[in-house]
């Protein structure tokens, strides 16, 4: 009896296994998204490891800024990463001053990606204010930077505060799964952080994975812009 109860529970962790197969295997472009938390990156490891991308926070709120953002975004351009920067959003900051922090730190150059805003707070505004909000700062990166940005949320945060706004800028979703976010308004995504538990050659510890649901030519449409007659030198890397 004990046998066959061990048995079965081999059985039972084999499917569970097969069922939840690495999502990276189903879409072409991965990436990760790192912070001060992951320490010392070795980025050439991470260039190796083949991923296409990578989203590295900057700042958050009007006057905290990490403190491995510098090295970082130097070092993945350096090795010849696609990167991108974010902003963690605080509701009840002035956006302006938010921005303004955002902005003294990062300076995109040509095949970055966007600026992503990081929005998982809403405090005590009601979920029309944060929009409100949200939409300022967007707008504003918008007309500073001549890109879209990216927005960044939780699924369930999403369909409660966020959908059916937004549309016209790329959405970055996380849901820890290996199902893929619904929305309860149907709008797709482009970006799905769906883990915080990955690893990753040149990093200690656990690091967040992403995948991109589109195609290089799509990823490389959402990057700012290089000037007309000018080559994407990473292209050739994706």
């Amino acid at each position: 009896m004990a046998r066959t109860l061990t048995l079965l529970g081999c059985l039972f962790c084999l499917l569970l296994s097969c069922s939840r197969e690495d999502v990276s295997t189903r879409y072409a472009i991965t990436g990760l998204d790192v912070s001060r938390y992951q320490g010392v990156v070795d980025w050439d490891s991470v260039a190796d490891a083949g991923h296409h991308f990578v989203f590295i926070k900057a700042s958050e709120g009007w006057n905290h800024r990490d403190l491995a953002f510098r090295a970082n975004w130097a070092e993945a351009g350096r090795a010849g990463i696609r990167r991108g920067a974010y902003h963690f959003f605080l509701p009840h900051t002035s956006v302006e001053r938010q921005l303004s922090n955002f902005i003294d730190l990062v300076k995109l150059e040509p095949g970055d990606l966007p600026p992503v805003l990081d929005v998982e707070k809403r405090g005590n505004l009601s979920s029309a204010e944060l929009v409100a909000h949200v939409r300022q700062w967007l707008i504003l990166a918008e007309d500073h930077y001549g890109v879209k940005p990216i927005i960044y949320t939780g699924l369930n945060f999403y369909n409660r505060h966020l959908a059916g706004q937004f549309d016209e800028y790329p959405l970055w979703l996380a849901r820890y799964s290996h199902r893929e976010p619904v929305t309860v308004c149907g709008r797709p995504f482009q970006f799905w952080q769906y883990t915080d538990r990955a690893a990753s050659p040149g990093i200690v510890g656990a690091v967040d994975r992403n995948v991109f649901t589109g195609t290089v030519a799509q990823l490389e449409a959402l990057c700012v812009p290089y000037p007309a007659n000018h080559h994407d030198p990473l292209a050739i890397f994706q």
